[in-house]
This record gives C-alpha cells, structure tokens and sequence, in this order.
C-alpha cells in the first residue's frame, strides 16, 4: 500500500525564526481551525486571539527592558504571513496590534499610563486603535475631536470613528484626537484609553466581502483617562516614525500569507492533474510557475521592507524622510494589487473546485479577503500622497 505523504506548504518569508516558530505553528493551527467560522459569522478569532495571547505573540515587540522578547518588524513580519497564511482575520488582528503597541515604547514617554499600558502589553492586553473619524474624509492626519480637561482634573474626549477593528475584544483602544479644543486638525496626540474606563457605543455594522473576522464595526467612543496617557510625541511624529511603516510592512505580510495559500491550493490541484495523467505536463503547470513567480517577487519586496525598517529603525531622520513615506506607501499599495492578482491566478489554475464557496480547493475566502487589502486605507489616497511628495521633493529611492 503506497503511503501519500501531506503537501509541504509553499514556502516565502522563510519561516518563524526558532524562538517563534512553534508558538507560531500553534496559533495558525488554531487560527486555521475557526477561520471559516470567523468568516461566515463576521466574528472577532477569539480563539486565536486566546492562543496569541497564552503564547506571548502579542508581546513578542516588547523591549528586552520592558522585560518582552524584543522581537524585530523582520521577525514580526514572518509571523504575520504564517497567521494570515491560516486565516486572514488572525494575521491582520496581529499586525494591527503590533502596529499600535511598537508606538508605546518609541514614543509614549514615561507617564504613568504609558507605563502601565506598557505592562499590559508585556501581559497580553490586545490593543486596538482609532486614527479614522467621520467628517475627515478617511484622512488620519486630520482630527475633529479633542481633547477636554475636566475639573476633577482628568481628560475626556469623544470620537465618531466610522471603524474601530476588534473593538469588542480589545483592552484598550489607542485614539487620536485634536491637542485641546483650540488646536488646528493636523495637531493631534495619541492616547490610550482603556477599554474599561471607555463607552463603546455601535453606530454600525461590519458586514462586508471579505476581511470579515476583522469586525471592524463603527463606534461612537466616550473615554475617561488621565493626562499621563498620553503619548509624549505628537502623532505625526509617531505616524512617520512608526505606525506607517511598521503597519504596511506587518499588512503586506499578512496578504503574502493569503496569496502564499491560495498557491498552495493551485499547487496541489496541478499535482492531482499530474497524477491523473502520468508522463504529461497539466495545463496548469507554467501558469503555476508563472504565479510563483510573483508570489516569490511580493515576499521579495516585503521582507525587503521589514529588513529596511530594522535598519533604520532608530534614525528618526532617515524615517521621517519623503523617501521612507513613499516606500512604505508604494509597499502598500503595490502589495495590495499583486495580493489579488496571484489569488485571481491561483483561481483559475484550480477551476471550479476554488470557485466553490466552501470546500478544501475553495479559494472564495481568499479572494474576498485580498480585495479588501486595496480599500483599508484608500490606494487612491496614497497615490495622490505620493505625488505630492514627489513633486515637492523629487524623492524617489
């Protein structure tokens, strides 16, 4: 009796270095066990979100003297690509997260709240955030609301966010807002705002194509919290210095793990074809080369750009630089098309059975999943960003 041994995984980005590798291993597998439910259900991966957090994958970035792990974007990027490779929901919960929590030691400062907040990383807390408000066009770098004093001496504020991801499992969320009430738009902070001390109240729901497990609803959000939340840098500082590029490096890792299955499932469909007609080339098979070949050019420019980040990682010269703003938005805008392209091919080469909604060879989840990489964060906006950079600056490499 002969024995068929399991397909090996189409490999890109390498794979989790030793220290991560198996708690890695151990999340995806029970990231990959719920992700049709997550999908189909439009519900946070709480049991993935459990596995991260038992497993310190939440805290992995957390400085060495913060007592965490000290994990690079390079490291966190790997991660990434092997969540999204088992579901795309759990990979973008991470790389939201580790987006959001690299500012916390960059450049919240040494407030009490900070600190703490700092801790609570360290412990597993999930952190999610709150950059975008309605009347600002979708423009993160622009804020209505402010920040209040009060007379008891705490800080208040109100935000309309259209979508805030994972609230309802997050323990904090971190919000931008407007410096005081007489501040222009572009003049914003950065504040953590502890879920439990903040008013979460739903304005809409996250019924979408794909990146459903995301739950990216919308929230009207009350916070009570005190002044040494507040993160010592302003946001365009953090935006430059971290949460842009660090975000589209960990964003981009999670659509090369959803391509990198959708190859997996066009592989092993070329291999049934094969089997079935001993001594013959499929059909399939150069179209299958072919999209291994893009798939490697995509985990290419994305290790690439993590690898650059870790380099420069503390030149705030060399970040806040027009070059780095258009590479790290040119990563994400081409990620976000060849994402789709390689799911599209990775469709075709399959056939019917990956046009089927569900089913081992349904590759459905996959392609709703990467049309929602180009739309999170408008391509068309950060093309127009870009050429404004490069008009100004003459910025290109």
């Amino acid at each position: 009796m002969t024995t068929v041994q399991p397909e090996a995984p189409v490999r890109v980005l390498g794979t989790p270095s030793d220290r991560f590798a198996e708690r890695t291993a151990a999340v995806a597998a029970v990231a990959a066990q719920f992700a049709d439910e997550v999908d189909r259900d439009a519900r946070p991966p709480r049991e993935a979100i459990a596995v991260m957090r038992e497993y310190g994958l939440l805290a992995a970035a957390v400085p060495l003297e913060h007592g965490g792990e000290g994990a690079t974007v390079t490291e966190l990027s790997v991660i990434a690509t092997e969540l999204g490779r088992a579901c795309a929901a759990t990979g973008m919960v991470f790389a939201m997260h580790q987006g959001q929590v690299m500012a916390l030691w960059r450049h919240g400062g040494d407030g009490a709240g900070v600190l703490a907040m700092i801790e609570a990383v360290r412990d597993g807390a999930l952190v999610a955030s709150s950059t975008t408000e309605k009347g600002v066009g979708g423009d993160a770098r622009r804020s209505t609301c402010a920040i209040e004093p009060s007379e008891d001496g705490r800080i208040r504020l109100r935000k309309d966010a259209p979508v805030i991801s994972y609230a309802t499992e997050a323990d904090a969320v971190f919000v931008t807002a407007r410096r005081d009430l007489d501040a222009p738009a572009s003049d914003q902070r950065l504040l953590v705002c502890r879920t439990a001390s903040t008013v979460l109240s739903q304005t809409s729901t996250w019924d979408t194509m794909g990146l459903r497990g995301t739950c990216s609803n919308g929230w009207v959000l009350d916070a009570d919290t005190t002044a040494d939340a507040v993160f010592r840098d302003d946001y365009a500082t953090i935006s430059a210095q971290t949460v842009l590029p660090v975000s589209h490096v960990l964003w981009a890792s999670v659509w090369v793990g959803i391509a990198a299955s959708a190859a997996e499932r066009a592989r092993t469909a070329v291999r049934k074809q094969a089997r079935a007609s001993v001594g013959t080339t499929p059909p399939g098979a150069l179209r299958l080369a072919e999209l291994l070949v893009d798939l490697q050019l995509l985990a290419d420019a994305v290790r690439h750009a993590a690898e650059r980040f870790d380099a420069v990682a503390d030149d705030p010269a060399t970040l806040e630089s027009s070059a780095s703003a258009l590479a790290a938005n040119a990563l994400k805008v081409g990620a976000s098309e060849r994402v789709v392209d390689i799911v599209t091919a990775a469709l075709r080469i399959v056939g019917i059975a990956g046009y089927a909604a569900t089913g081992p060879m349904s590759i459905s989840r996959h392609l709703r999943d990467a049309h929602g990489a180009a739309v999170m964060v408008s391509n068309d906006r950060l093309l127009h960003n870009n050429a404004g950079l490069a008009l100004m600056t003459g910025a290109i490499l």
